[in-house]
């Protein structure tokens, strides 16, 4: 554990103002982050993906499920994988919670797998989530975003992830991301954004609660702590603290 001085409430106040204005600073810059990443242009989606779903087929413009703006997790369970990422699965616990302030809001989440359906669904069994989550199985979409890639792609010495050429020694044949969607009152569907590898990071509640810890997130190399929900050795008590 990193040694920390010890000192008088007023020398800790002065320290913690000047991190406050260092704060302020960051909550600036994200505001203005966000107004630039919601003036990029955007890209007509012209392709048409099916998507196997609980209720069957869907098409993209489907998945908005009647609202004009669609967020897309790109989780990572591949048709040869028996359990979800383990990072995926992280970020999946703490999508149910928003669902009902998304849709409020003219927003739709959906979550994108390639594995088959059946696979999907008892993932989801296990983890216990409610959230939407298809398939993309026979379809182009996970590759035309770039979060999926061909053996004859990772027989190269790099694949195209995060808007760059990625070693394939640091790439799997399955990678996570977001993209967003918004579809016009003519149906037309367009791409407005996506992000990859620590680009969602901010949807990850925990590690903003763990970053105002006095450790931080502890790890040693990014996410190394985590594990699945039903994973952990030491289990939540039923009503926390307080239980008998």
């Amino acid at each position: 554990m990193q040694h920390h001085p010890v000192v008088s409430r007023e020398e800790w106040l002065t320290a913690r103002k000047a991190l406050l204005a260092r704060e302020k600073e960051e909550t600036r810059l994200r505001d203005k982050v966000n107004a630039e990443r919601q003036a990029l242009p955007w890209v007509k989606v012209d392709k048409d993906y099916v998507f196997d779903t609980p209720t069957g087929q869907r098409s993209l413009a489907d998945l908005f499920d009647g609202r004009s703006q669609l967020i897309i997790y790109h989780f990572m369970l591949g048709p040869d994988w028996e359990e979800g990422c383990t990072g995926c699965s992280f970020m999946a616990d703490h999508f149910d919670g928003t669902l009902p302030h998304l849709n409020n809001h003219d927003v739709t989440l959906v979550v994108v797998s390639r594995a088959p359906l059946d696979k999907i669904e008892a993932y989801r069994k296990r983890m216990g989530w409610n959230f939407p989550w298809v398939s993309s199985f026979g379809s182009d979409f996970n590759f035309d975003y770039h979060v999926s890639f061909t053996p004859e792609e990772l027989k190269g010495e790099a694949v195209l992830y995060n808007f760059t050429r990625t070693p394939v020694g640091d790439a799997h044949d399955e990678l996570p991301g977001t993209s967003a969607f918004i579809r016009n009152e003519q149906g037309e569907v367009f791409h407005t954004y996506s992000s990859y590898a620590r680009g969602g990071e901010e949807m990850i509640g925990t590690l903003m609660i763990l970053d105002r810890a006095p450790k931080g997130r502890n790890e040693d190399t990014t996410m190394n702590f985590v594990k699945r929900h039903d994973e952990y050795e030491q289990k939540p008590k039923a009503h926390g603290c307080c239980a008998a």
